[in-house]
């Protein structure tokens, strides 16, 4: 990159990172100074700060006052995994997959719990045609596939006389993207996504039709504790209002709660769907201009506003692979870009965060650095050849 001439604006936040995700703009770590360190989650400031977490983000996202809100434990994983051992098996079931995230509950469900599941699979760059889904089953999706950078459009393929659940991994999308609640029983997303907060605690959002299934229905396999949402056929209400399955970090409860407040006074949901989709034209504008780097998604309407993964496209390409790694560690090192390389089981390229705790001033300063790093590598493997 010597022998090139470097962009002259830098971002100010190379954080591009899938996750964990950009702290909201200003973050400081004196907003954490309220927090409860040393006391106990069951005391009264700690069932306080829980609640009100449930609550904002109920506030935030539209979700019905008739919706349960959880914390629970595992991140998105603990919660979508919490879902499927909990309430699947009653129903025959239906598995999509359009990613490596996708696949892993596929298997889970497959494999683990042995259900005769029927799977329908989309390449990277693609998703299921929704019209072919048989909803009178379970279905279980993600909303956005975070590591192939395509989502669902919308919800409208989904019946509202459904006899089956749809349980949907929203964790990349939740807080980035419209949610169809009417069409959505079980939703689940974790805090270092979209808002940018601290890992290891999931959300989980239940329809009502989901609280029946729960109190109607015993699985054939053994719920770990920290999986069981019933006691003596009915729903644990204490989860749903903060009082959580096991210990939460009060540190990273008020870390969320400060995700929250900030996503309030940047317009609530309509201010966050605007910035991610702000960001993420400007990558798309970019490949419009430069034919090299293509989007991943093949179509539009697809393709995702948070997770926006580009592969690229160029004859003097000799190896696609190490090309893409290349061009990944040089803006790394350059101190440009963060952890924008895809993820290992995706087809080689760049997978940028554009979520909406990103600036769309720091995405647009980041392109000609891409520009650069990929010319500077087509010439260092002309040098090599």
């Amino acid at each position: 990159m010597a022998d090139l001439h470097a962009p002259a604006t830098r971002p100010a936040n190379p954080r591009f990172s899938s996750g964990p995700c950009a702290k909201i703009p200003g973050y400081s770590l004196d907003m954490l100074d309220d927090a409860p360190l040393g006391r106990s989650h069951r005391a009264a400031v700690g069932k306080a700060k829980l609640k009100q977490a449930i609550d904002l983000t109920r506030e935030i996202l539209g979700v019905p006052a008739d919706y349960r809100i959880g914390i629970v434990p595992g991140s998105d994983t603990g919660a979508v995994e919490l879902a499927m051992w909990s309430l699947l098996g009653a129903r025959p079931v239906e598995m999509l997959a359009w990613e490596s995230f996708g696949e892993g509950w596929v298997t889970d469900v497959v494999k683990q719990l042995k259900l005769d599941a029927e799977v329908k699979k989309a390449p990277y760059g693609q998703i299921v045609d929704f019209a072919t889904v048989d909803f009178n089953k379970d279905v279980v999706f993600t909303w956005n596939g975070t590591t192939s950078g395509v989502r669902l459009p919308n919800a409208d393929a989904i019946p509202a006389d459904r006899q089956g659940l749809t349980i949907c991994d929203a964790t990349s999308a939740a807080f980035a993207m419209e949610m169809d609640w009417a069409k959505l029983d079980v939703v689940t997303f974790s805090w270092q996504k979209v808002l940018g907060g601290e890992g290891a605690h999931g959300m989980l959002i239940l329809s009502p039709r989901a609280v029946e299934r729960l109190e109607t229905y015993t699985p054939a396999w053994p719920l770990p504790k920290i999986f069981r949402l019933t006691s003596k056929g009915k729903l644990i209400e204490g989860i749903f209002v903060g009082e959580t399955i096991n210990t939460p970090s009060m540190l990273a409860v008020e870390d969320y709660l400060v995700s929250l407040t900030w996503a309030k006074s940047v317009g609530g949901l309509t201010g966050l769907v605007n910035r991610a989709s702000a960001n993420a034209k400007v990558v798309w504008d970019f490949c419009a201009q430069n034919p090299w780097l293509k989007n991943l998604a093949q179509t539009p309407e697809i393709a995702s506003t948070t997770s926006v993964c580009l592969k690229f496209d160029d004859p003097r390409i000799v190896d696609g692979e190490a090309f893409a790694k290349a061009v990944a560690k040089r803006l790394e090192k350059a101190g440009v870009a963060y952890d924008i390389g895809a993820y290992r089981d995706a087809p080689a390229g760049l997978r940028i965060w554009c979520g909406s705790t990103v600036e769309t001033a720091d995405v647009a300063a980041l392109m000609p650095w891409i520009a650069h790093a990929f010319e500077a590598e087509i010439a260092a493997q002309a040098q090599a050849a």
